[in-house]
């Protein structure tokens, strides 16, 4: 296997840690619950970490497609970008998790302050990682594209 390989397998967690990581978050916000709130603040732990796994595997998986027959270095540039943002982000987000987990532990009246500025950032971090996701895809997907144009995909068989 190789770095290609190993991006595949680890791309989707951070994005799917990150939305369930809301969906947990907001309903233990919605119940009251700090037990529900911690798993959610875990969640959004575990994306920041496996972020880093799908980041660095990433970089190897462009040097292995980039020279590759109907790939488009401005759709590989692309999400690169967008992967660069939303990695920054979810770390920061997991950093913020972490003091917020802690701060729910022992109680802290600045969990209150914590939790919203927590929910803001996953919710940015959503739109990110649509965008991250969406431009991935893309990449090898010409189905999902908007302008399914940008690349002529060229038919090696004669008929």
């Amino acid at each position: 296997m190789n770095n290609a390989h190993y991006h595949l397998i680890v791309n989707h967690l951070p994005i799917v840690g990150l939305i369930i990581g809301t969906l947990v978050f907001v309903a233990g916000l919605l119940i009251k619950k700090s037990e529900v709130k911690l798993t959610g603040l875990g969640i959004y732990i575990f994306a920041a970490i496996t972020s880093i796994l799908a980041f660095y595997t990433g970089e190897g998986a462009e040097e292995i497609v980039e020279n590759n027959l109907g790939i488009s270095e401005t759709l590989l540039h692309n999400h690169e970008e967008f992967a660069e943002t939303f990695f920054t982000l979810t770390l920061i987000l997991g950093a913020i998790a972490i003091i917020g987990f802690i701060a729910l532990l022992i109680e802290s009246r600045h969990f209150r302050y914590l939790q919203i500025l927590i929910l803001l950032l996953a919710l940015t971090d959503g739109v990110l990682a649509y965008n991250v996701g969406v431009s991935g895809g893309e990449i090898r997907h010409s189905e999902i594209r908007s302008d399914a144009n940008i690349i002529p995909i060229e038919n090696d068989h004669d008929d």
